[in-house]
């Protein structure tokens, strides 16, 4: 039997995604300019400022920064002021402690699920950043970087850990990006190759002991920056 037009139109509407709300959008873009340290530590964050670089309206916004805030990715700074956090050498220690925590357990929960195909994406991802490496391109890295980790954190399967992972990377990307600035991409060296290595044969406590020392690594240089 032939559908009717309005049938067809029907079943392709639910086929098709749904498009990605303004305010949705608007808070991923702010969240990114975050992450990625686009928005350095201690630099005001105002709603006409955020509204005319993305050109966005003054709601999604305003949203996006209320959200960011409650994540602790922006700060109240008195005054209605809002500015990106900037971190003390005790703040570090606590990721530090936070995140040797959850990560090697991600990592050792994806080293278990991890299939063939899985590893060879993860290889991919690194061998790019390892050319930004290379390049000096700071921008590639600190992405790449962030997909490698967070393609670990969704192989896990462990979606309350994954969610504090994720949220973590927003309160220590701007540090990151001012070492990076500092350093250049010559001087951060990572485990990835330990924790590839051990995914590709299942070895789940090697990639755990990989990951917590590539956390504690990296973590150390954003220590060493904020401290001298």
């Amino acid at each position: 039997m032939t559908k009717s037009k309005a049938e067809q139109k029907h079943q392709d509407s639910k086929s098709e995604p749904a498009p990605t709300p303004a305010h949705e959008t608007v808070y991923r873009q702010l969240r990114d300019l975050i992450l990625f340290g686009e928005l350095a530590p201690g630099q005001p964050v105002t709603i006409q400022g955020i509204t005319a670089k993305l050109d966005a309206g003054v709601t999604p916004v305003r949203e996006a920064i209320r959200r960011l805030t409650a994540e602790g990715a922006l700060e109240f700074q008195g005054n209605r002021r809002v500015c990106v956090p900037q971190l003390s050498v005790e703040n570090v220690n606590e990721l530090i402690f936070v995140r040797q925590a959850i990560e090697p357990q991600l990592a050792s929960r994806a080293a278990e699920r991890a299939n063939e195909q899985d590893v060879s994406r993860l290889i991919d991802i690194d061998s790019r950043l390892d050319q930004a490496i290379v390049n000096g391109d700071v921008p590639a890295y600190l992405e790449l970087n962030y997909r490698f980790h967070t393609a670990i954190y969704d192989l896990a399967d462990a979606p309350i850990l994954q969610a504090i992972a994720r949220g973590l990377w927003l309160r220590f990307g701007p540090s990151l990006r001012v070492v990076c600035g500092r350093l250049g991409t010559q001087n951060l060296p990572d485990q990835h190759k330990e924790a590839l290595n051990a995914m590709r044969v299942g070895d789940a406590a090697t990639a755990a002991k990989a990951m917590r020392d590539d956390v504690i690594q990296g973590m150390e240089q954003v220590r060493r920056s904020i401290a001298g």
